[in-house]
């Protein structure tokens, strides 16, 4: 052993110096250069830090930085998470999406443009006027839809939820409801 590496290691060092900090790590554990200053010191961790991904290597395990666009990563050339200003797509980092694609500006990817879906029209309501149904030749049916789907930014724009259309019924009088 070097006179200037110490085996009575802290903070999951196998071996380490006073000014370098971790010169090795304990198994699982992974190596990560961090920088105070001008001075750079190792340090052992469970886990890599944001902006660096892991390796596992037989002799030790890496941290190592990710793309300069990207915020957290899997490996080198797979982001997680990208940096401000830039949109998720398969992994990479874009300023602006692929065509066919939106930039979701909550989750930071982009995502399939949805359009609007509405079922089926419902069958025409009775022809009413002033909500009765007798004692008139022309009143008004009304049939309604459901929104299915709600578009995306870029989707297409929902259609009317309701229709109404003039109707003529076989004039009828209204049934007697006592004198008043």
């Amino acid at each position: 052993v070097h006179p200037n590496v110490s085996q009575g290691c802290q903070g999951g060092c196998a071996t380490c110096s006073d000014y370098n900090g971790c010169l090795s790590c304990k198994p699982r554990l992974f190596f990560v250069l961090e920088r105070i200053g001008m001075k750079q010191i190792g340090v052992c961790l469970s886990s890599c830090p944001s902006g660096y991904y892991g390796t596992r290597y037989p002799d030790i395990n890496k941290c190592a930085k990710c793309k300069a666009d990207c915020e957290t990563c899997f490996t080198r050339n797979f982001c997680t998470k990208c940096k401000s200003g830039f949109y998720l797509y398969s992994g990479k980092c874009l300023e602006k999406c692929p065509n066919g694609l939106e930039a979701n500006n909550h989750t930071m990817e982009c995502t399939s443009i949805v359009h609007c879906e509405a079922s089926e029209w419902s069958p025409w309501s009775p022809c009413t006027k002033k909500g009765k149904t007798c004692g008139f030749k022309k009143g008004n049916e009304v049939r309604v839809r459901e929104i299915v789907q709600h578009p995306s930014a870029r989707g297409n724009p929902c259609p009317a939820t309701s229709e109404s259309r003039k109707c003529i019924v076989q004039r009828k009088r209204c049934q007697k409801e006592g004198k008043g």
